[in-house]
C-alpha cells in the first residue's frame, strides 16, 4: 500500500516495523487527564472527537470513556490493525492530519495525543480547523520522560543521539505551527506521571517504539539495546529489580476554534 507522503519518513518506517514494541512499551496516562479530557477539552455523551494520529489506540480508550463517539484516525496501516484489533467498536479510517476523511465542521473536538509534532504546520491545523464545528477545540497530549532525574537525562542522551531529522515534542519546534488564526491561544497544562513495570518493557521496549529507533538497521538497533542494558545495569535504581518506575511529565494543551 502506497504511504501518503505526508507521512515523515521516521513514522512510516519506524512505526511499520514496530507497532508491537510500540503497544508494549508505551506508557499511560495520568488520572487527571480523564477530568482534562471533560472540562477543558469538552468531551461527553453526544460529542464527537476525532483521534488523530490515533496510532494503535494508546489514548483512544481515554476519548471513549468520556461518552463521547470516537472517530480514529491513523495513516500507517499496521498501527491500525492494532487499534481496530483491540478496539473494534471504534470507527477507524486511514487518513493524515492534511486530508482527515471527514465532513466540514463534523467534530466537537480533534484530540492529537503524541502526535502533533510530526504535522505541526499550517496545513494541518487548517484540515482540523476544516473538521471542527464553531467554538470547537483542538487538544494536544504528549508524555515526556522527566528528565530532571539523572538516570532519565542519560537515557535521553542516548535516545537523542540516534534522532537525526525527525519532528520530536520536547524541542519545542512544534510550537512554531502557532498562533494560527484560526484557534485561539493554548492552554497549557501539566500533570505528574509514572511508566512501571520490567525494564525490559518501560525501558527497551519503550526506546525501540520511538520511530527513529524502530527505523535504524537492526545492527545499530543492537547497539542502543546494548546501551541501555548498560545503563539498566549501572543505575542503582534500575539495577536487578523486576519492576521499575519511569518518571514522566503529561503536557496537555488546548485551543479553541475562532471562526
Amino acid at each position: 500500500m502506497e504511504r501518503p507522503s505526508t507521512i515523515h519518513h521516521a513514522a512510516a518506517d519506524g512505526y511499520t516495523q514496530q507497532a508491537d514494541a510500540y503497544v508494549r512499551g508505551r506508557p499511560d496516562y495520568p488520572t487527571q487527564i480523564d477530568g482534562w479530557l471533560r472540562d477543558a477539552v469538552g468531551l461527553r455523551a453526544g460529542t464527537t472527537v476525532v483521534d488523530l494520529g490515533a496510532g494503535t489506540g494508546k489514548f483512544t480508550p481515554r476519548l471513549a470513556a468520556t461518552g463521547a463517539t470516537v472517530i480514529a484516525v491513523e495513516p500507517v496501516p499496521s498501527m491500525l490493525d492494532k487499534l481496530t484489533a483491540a478496539l473494534p467498536g471504534v470507527r477507524a479510517l486511514t487518513g493524515t492530519a492534511e486530508a482527515i476523511p471527514l465532513p466540514d465542521a463534523s467534530a466537537d473536538a480533534v484530540v492529537c495525543a503524541q502526535a502533533f509534532h510530526w504535522f505541526a504546520h499550517a496545513a494541518a491545523l487548517d484540515e482540523i480547523h476544516r473538521v471542527l464545528k464553531p467554538g470547537g477545540r483542538l487538544a494536544l497530549v504528549w508524555n515526556m520522560r522527566d528528565a530532571r532525574v539523572p538516570w532519565v537525562a542519560r537515557l535521553d542522551a542516548i535516545v537523542n543521539a540516534y534522532e537525526n531529522d525527525a519532528p520530536r515534542f520536547y524541542t519545542g519546534a512544534w510550537r512554531a505551527a502557532f498562533p494560527h488564526a484560526g484557534f485561539g491561544p493554548l492552554d497549557e497544562r501539566h500533570y505528574p506521571n509514572r511508566h512501571a513495570g520490567p525494564p525490559e518493557h518501560v525501558i527497551l521496549d519503550r526506546v525501540r517504539s520511538t520511530s527513529f529507533i524502530a527505523a535504524l538497521p537492526e545492527r545499530e538497533r543492537t547497539q542502543v539495546d546494548t546501551q541501555l542494558r548498560a545503563l539498566i545495569d549501572a543505575e542503582p535504581e534500575l539495577h536487578g529489580r523486576p519492576e521499575v518506575a519511569v518518571p514522566y511529565d503529561t503536557a496537555a494543551f488546548v485551543a479553541v476554534k475562532n471562526r
